[in-house]
């Protein structure tokens, strides 16, 4: 699938949540930040600290926070973005009215995660996460891919980490290692195309 090459593009090509984004978007832009089409789903960022990006469901559209778990959420909005999700959260919208209702909140939230963008500050991450076998085994014997994997950032690394263990069979560790250990050695992450 071609990736529009911007965000009015990918709005127009929307089946399911053109109204919506249009919506979010208008909101967004009011807070200053800037728009780029990035993974394949608007992306808005504020001096090249990704702040938010749109993401189309099947039953809602996410607004998802890079960094929502340092975001103070009074008004219990943030869900995680997912179950091995450790910084991200997002709020979901499924109507334009959703999106008009919680207007107040969601620039309140943006206003946060812009404030948060600004002053650098980082999740902290459990550097303590154990490696399948397999890949550290591999680290120990390669040091190009050792290189390699570790110039990818924490996340990148844990995404690795739980595509190799998520296998059952050791054999099947091993193989989804060596497929992906070319992908790795050009620095990209696991969804990376």
């Amino acid at each position: 699938m071609e990736h529009p090459a911007d965000v009015d593009e990918y709005i127009d090509k929307s089946e399911q949540w053109p109204d919506e984004m249009r919506a979010l978007r208008k909101i967004i832009l009011g807070t200053g930040l800037t728009e780029e089409v990035k993974w394949g789903k608007p992306c808005y960022s504020r001096d090249e600290h990704n702040v938010v990006i749109m993401q189309e469901m099947k039953h809602f559209l996410a607004l998802m926070f890079f960094k929502g778990v340092l975001l103070k959420d009074p008004a219990g909005v943030l869900e995680p973005n997912g179950p091995n999700s450790r910084s991200a959260m997002r709020m979901t919208f499924t109507s334009t009215d959703d999106v008009a209702d919680r207007s107040g909140t969601l620039t309140d939230y943006l206003a946060e995660a812009i404030e948060i963008a600004d002053a650098g500050l980082e999740v902290e991450h459990d550097a303590t996460e154990e490696f399948c076998e397999e890949l550290d085994e591999r680290l120990a014997s390669d040091d190009t891919f050792r290189e390699a994997f570790e110039g990818l950032t924490p996340g990148r690394q844990r995404e690795y980490n739980l595509h190799f263990s998520s296998a059952k069979k050791a054999e099947t560790r091993l193989s989804r290692i060596e497929k992906l250990v070319p992908k790795i050695l050009e620095g990209k992450g696991f969804r990376d195309r």
